[in-house]
């Protein structure tokens, strides 16, 4: 059997890298992107460490031009892709009466953008292998949450175009799956952008009560094999999309009173 090659978007930290690794030790060959060169070279050491096969790209798949250069990168380095999981993501928490219009723009950009940009590179090689795209999306991207006005609206939008594609590809035998992983220990919320575009640097949530990141990742490889559909995890956040499908008016309450227990209440 040909051994599966993977492409991870912001793989340095969190579910990407949790993922480059869950992937790697089950026997694929992985592909990392990200932004920040240190942070990407510690990763890359760690799958070299665990006897992964690996490539890491300095990428910023927000830019188009960056994300043809990862799949690029990949099909040089191993001549095929099988999977592409379009993890690379940022967060907001500030409330849409305040924020910086261009905050939105940017997690737009890179949200919902990054995963059309690098989609659109890899899809040839993927209808080739009959492989898989992945969106990383979230519980947002099924209700939309005070304080993530632009967060909500990118993650809608990844789900909408992740829909329409898997419908498209149902003929060539690619598979398309959302996942939506619910409130997960990893790095999304330390790096979140507050009122003025800045990072916030602290959760405002206990994120040893939160699914590890490595939990989402052996979730996700199973869903991957199973090429399933959708994927929502954690009870919350089944919960979540169950009642807003059929209560939408009491959720709204619900999720309000959530969030307000944050520290710096909305």
């Amino acid at each position: 059997m040909t051994q599966p090659t993977v492409l991870i978007t912001g793989g340095t930290s969190g579910i990407g890298r949790a993922c480059a690794l869950e992937f790697g030790r089950a026997g694929a060959r992985v592909v990392i992107t990200g932004r920040d060169a240190a942070k990407l070279a510690a990763t890359a050491a760690e799958l070299a460490a665990a006897g992964i096969e690996h490539r890491a790209v300095q990428a910023d798949v927000g830019d188009a031009a960056a994300a043809a250069r990862a799949v690029a990168d990949t099909i040089a380095a191993f001549g095929r892709l099988d999977v592409l999981i379009n993890n690379a993501g940022l967060s907001m928490r500030a409330k849409f009466a305040d924020v910086d219009v261009r905050v939105l723009e940017q997690l737009m950009q890179v949200n919902f953008f990054g995963t059309v940009y690098t989609t659109k590179a890899a899809l040839p090689h993927l209808l080739a292998s009959r492989g898989t795209v992945v969106g990383i999306s979230s519980i947002a991207g099924y209700r939309g949450l005070p304080g993530r006005t632009g967060y909500s609206a990118s993650k809608f939008a990844m789900n909408g175009f992740l829909e329409a594609l898997r419908t498209e590809l149902l003929p060539q035998g690619v598979n398309v799956l959302t996942a939506a992983p619910g409130f997960t220990a990893s790095n999304i919320r330390r790096a979140a952008l507050v009122a003025n575009g800045e990072a916030q640097h602290d959760t405002p949530r206990d994120e040893g009560k939160m699914m590890a990141s490595e939990e989402v990742a052996r979730r996700l490889r199973r869903a991957v094999a199973q090429r399933r559909r959708s994927l929502v995890l954690t009870g919350q956040g089944k919960l979540t999309v169950f009642l807003n499908k059929w209560l939408p008016g009491l959720t709204d309450k619900l999720v309000l009173a959530n969030f307000r227990k944050e520290e710096g209440e909305l």
